[in-house]
């Protein structure tokens, strides 16, 4: 294992982030997850669920390292290729329509025999992520015609994110923020981008129109949105009876009542109280969780963790050897800083309930593969940038050893002569 550890490159920093909210999450989901097994058909058991989490965990270290070991400029080629199928996968899923526990499952695929789903949307994210990269990374030594992006870069971005946006408008919204964030510091025309934002914004508030009068069409998602969005605004409102926001209002409640009790430094851990009232205490509100056992000091330690990732993830952007090496790492890990803090501004009630897990922390299978999968593409971009600043150093040396010798035997001739 040592030996292992010591030829590990790229950033080394990283590498501990990952190993220590690898840990984190397996304490932290021990603790958050005895509702969960109250509710599931294993016969009550922590432990099979926590075996469960520690499996997924496991396979997205093994995702991250497998993806560490393979070239960059390979997610190059494969984000391109990958677009059309992510767009099959998406439009089965959404026309699937299966209810799981009573819940839309619009946004699962469920894998026969094995007794688990994929949630497509996340998968489409990552690979969406990577070809906006691939695609600034061609254009940037270019004039940037709107029109021209039109097809390569806004088609898929748009019918992406209009396929997940029926079932998980938190999800789509998220996407088309990192696309934009990504489009901005990938030195996309702001002219073009503002068009773009008009355009979408007209096309939402058209969809929102239609799912309105049409509900049936959207089974459950739009009754959902208009009860977390009833919600914030009776909130400012002051209104407190509100029955047909009974769900989301109960959850909201809870997770402060969670921030509330854990104070500066927590009740400890395993002493949480409202994890048996959260339904979701083990992924969208497990920030809430941390909150109560372990306090403001454990919730501000995490902070510390996701501020200390983005800084080295901007490190490793900028010592990257090409432009598209340099926008894949923004691409992935902009995202991933993004979505911490959705989450955690749930948590403590300053966003509307969105279903955003805390990545790397949060129980679940198919984020925590593809968050280990993007960490490890830039793992891979690290590595590479490390290699080659090793060989360089290695030429220099060669050179400085040439030149030393040519000085000796110069030294030798003279005293010949």
């Amino acid at each position: 294992m040592k030996e292992f550890l010591q030829n590990l490159k790229g950033d080394k920093v990283i590498w501990g982030i990952v190993f220590v909210m690898a840990i984190t999450s397996v304490v932290i989901v021990y603790s958050a997850i005895s509702n969960l097994a109250w509710r599931s058909s294993d016969g009550g058991s922590v432990f099979i669920l926590l075996f469960k989490h520690s499996i997924f965990l496991v396979l997205g270290l093994a995702t991250m390292y497998g993806a560490y070991k393979i070239p960059y400029k390979f997610f190059s080629s494969l984000s391109a290729l990958m677009i059309p199928i992510v767009v099959v996968l998406l439009l089965f899923t959404l026309m699937q329509g299966k209810q799981i526990s009573g819940a839309n499952a619009s946004r699962w695929i469920q894998i026969p025999y094995v007794g688990m789903g994929i949630q497509t949307s996340t998968i489409a994210s990552i690979i969406l992520f990577t070809y906006v990269a691939r695609y600034l990374a061609k254009i940037q030594d270019k004039v940037v015609k709107f029109k021209d992006t039109l097809l390569p870069l806004w088609l898929p971005v748009i019918t992406i994110a209009g396929l997940i946006l029926p079932a998980n408008f938190s999800t789509a919204a998220l996407l088309v923020l990192n696309v934009g964030v990504i489009l901005l510091v990938g030195r996309y025309p702001i002219k073009h981008l503002a068009v773009m934002v008009l355009v979408g914004s007209i096309t939402l508030s058209s969809f929102v129109g239609l799912a309105v009068n049409y509900p049936d069409a959207f089974p459950n998602r739009v009754h959902t949105w208009a009860s977390r969005l009833g919600y914030e605004i009776s909130k400012e409102e002051g209104l407190t009876k509100l029955p047909e926001n009974k769900k989301e209002q109960y959850q909201v409640e809870s997770a402060k009542i969670a921030v509330a009790i854990g104070g500066v430094f927590g009740q400890g851990p395993g002493k949480s109280v409202q994890k048996n009232h959260l339904p979701q205490s083990s992924s969208d509100f497990i920030f809430a969780i941390i909150i109560e056992e372990f306090g403001f000091i454990g919730a501000l330690g995490l902070i510390v963790l996701y501020v200390f990732f983005l800084v080295r993830v901007v490190i490793v952007s900028g010592k990257a050897p090409t432009i598209f090496g340099s926008l894949l790492v923004l691409a992935l890990g902009i995202p991933i800083i993004l979505q911490a803090l959705v989450n955690m501004a749930v948590a403590v009630g300053l966003f509307p309930v969105t279903g955003q897990p805390l990545p790397f922390i949060s129980s679940g299978g198919t984020s925590i593969w593809m968050v280990g999968f993007a960490i490890g593409m830039i793992l891979s971009v690290s590595r590479e940038t490390q290699e080659l600043e090793e060989k360089e150093a290695l030429g220099l040396n060669n050179i400085e050893k040439e030149e030393n010798t040519n000085e000796l035997i110069g030294a030798e001739l003279e005293e010949v002569i």
